[in-house]
């Protein structure tokens, strides 16, 4: 059976129908596993931390109305009291004229509101190293909370201070670690299955004759898809036989929670794409092009509750769908609320270097090249070329989007490269 195109539809109106797949469960994993998950729960703290105000910096604790107005040419002089040890709970209260000496991470003792670095402080003829005591020459003022964190300051007891669908990296897990968080709800990884289709595909470790191409869709898509924090399995080369096709997608849609084909979705004699996911059980077309360059033959489909995605056979075809659409819907499928918002794109500003034209009606994504240049924003010279070239990909640094009611850009345009 031959399928033309379903009618052409919106980038926007093609993340509608990813985003109407539900995030994956959660499971409970400990705070060494968390790194690059997405947090399934609001973390709240138990206790204040820091648990009291504590030393910045190896120094003098004190009273800083007892340092106003000192310099090196007007010193003020302190008594020091003693050196708690950076475990210890201070129970001294300080009076008046005094200090203690106080290592990093060290409590401030009753009476003490800043601490003074050690190298702007000199000991005097009376100082007594073993018992940390004498008078002290302080060199530099102080203010109120000058080299101290405040107890509290990172987080208030009961404040909530990471919320659901947060991406859990080395910061988040340090502050776990701090509240004393052993173990996280976050959402399970995507199982990603991919294959890829194809009469001329041979694996790489094979010699191709003319009129075959080894298979990079298989390990590019991969590498993509982990990146996005996805669990991948792939299923290797399916030639273009129905029957082959149909069994192996039904195999991956039943190990996977998403499956990816490269191959066979162009409008032709070859839809065995289209195919394979109408003979699954309850399964259905749902989208089949977007209006994006290159990249509109996709095809989005479903087989049961599972989301099955056609990508395009072209290298760089396949790679642009996988930026745009697939790896924000890998971190939707695992709970990160804002992953389809073009804004949160890691980007760099670019002059473009040339003027590029685009047919609207469709959004045309364009590789970018940067041209470093010292003290000055960098030239962003369009890479162009064929879908198939494998060169183009290699040249570029980013993509550049052209909006598809735009006609293009113009030469020495302040641009936004999505650094992929």
């Amino acid at each position: 059976m031959h399928h033309d195109f379903f009618t052409i539809i919106a980038r926007e109106a093609f993340e509608e129908l990813l985003r109407t797949f539900p995030p994956l469960p959660t499971e409970r994993v400990g705070l060494d596993r968390a790194e690059g998950r997405i947090l399934a729960e609001q973390l709240r703290a138990g206790h204040d931390w820091p648990l009291s105000h504590r030393s910045c910096m190896d120094g003098y604790a004190l009273d800083a109305r007892d340092a106003f107005g000192a310099s090196e040419q007007n010193p003020v002089y302190l008594d020091c009291v003693g050196a708690p040890h950076v475990d210890e709970n201070p129970g001294m209260t300080l009076a008046p004229g005094q200090c203690v000496r106080i290592a990093t991470g060290g409590s401030l003792p009753k009476g003490a509101d800043a601490v003074v670095m050690v190298e702007h402080t000199v000991c005097m003829d009376d100082w007594d190293e073993d018992a940390a005591t004498g008078t002290i020459e302080v060199r530099k003022a102080a203010a109120p909370g000058l080299n101290v964190m405040q107890r509290g300051e990172d987080a208030l007891a009961g404040a909530v201070v990471l919320e659901p669908g947060t991406r859990i990296g080395f910061r988040e897990v340090g502050l776990g670690a701090a509240l004393g968080f052993t173990e996280m709800d976050v959402f399970c990884r995507p199982r990603v299955g991919i294959l890829s289709t194809g009469d001329e595909l041979v694996a790489v470790e094979h010699t191709p004759r003319v009129g075959q191409v080894r298979d990079v869709n298989s390990h590019t898509l991969a590498l993509s898809a982990r990146r996005a924090g996805a669990l991948v399995r792939g299923y290797g080369i399916v030639p273009d036989d129905a029957p082959s096709l149909i069994a192996t997608v039904q195999q991956a849609v039943a190990e996977n929670d998403l499956v990816l084909l490269s191959g066979g979705s162009s409008i032709g004699v070859r839809d065995l794409t289209v195919q394979a996911i109408e003979a699954q059980n309850d399964a259905e077309i749902l989208a089949h092009g977007v209006a994006i360059s290159p990249g509109k033959p996709t095809i989005l489909g479903r087989a049961g509750q599972t989301p099955v995605m056609g990508l395009p056979g072209q290298v760089a075809s396949a790679q642009v769908v996988m930026f745009c659409l697939v790896m924000p819907f890998i971190g939707h499928l695992q709970g990160q609320g804002n992953a389809f918002d073009t804004t949160v794109r890691p980007v760099r500003q670019a002059i473009l270097a040339r003027n590029v034209a685009s047919k609207q009606g469709r959004e045309d994504y364009v590789r970018i090249r940067f041209e470093e240049r010292p003290h000055q924003l960098p030239l962003a010279h369009p890479v162009l070329g064929k879908s198939g070239l494998l060169r183009t990909l290699v040249d570029a640094h980013g993509l550049m989007s052209v909006p598809a009611d735009a006609e293009g850009v113009y030469k020495d345009a302040l641009i936004d490269v999505w650094t992929v």
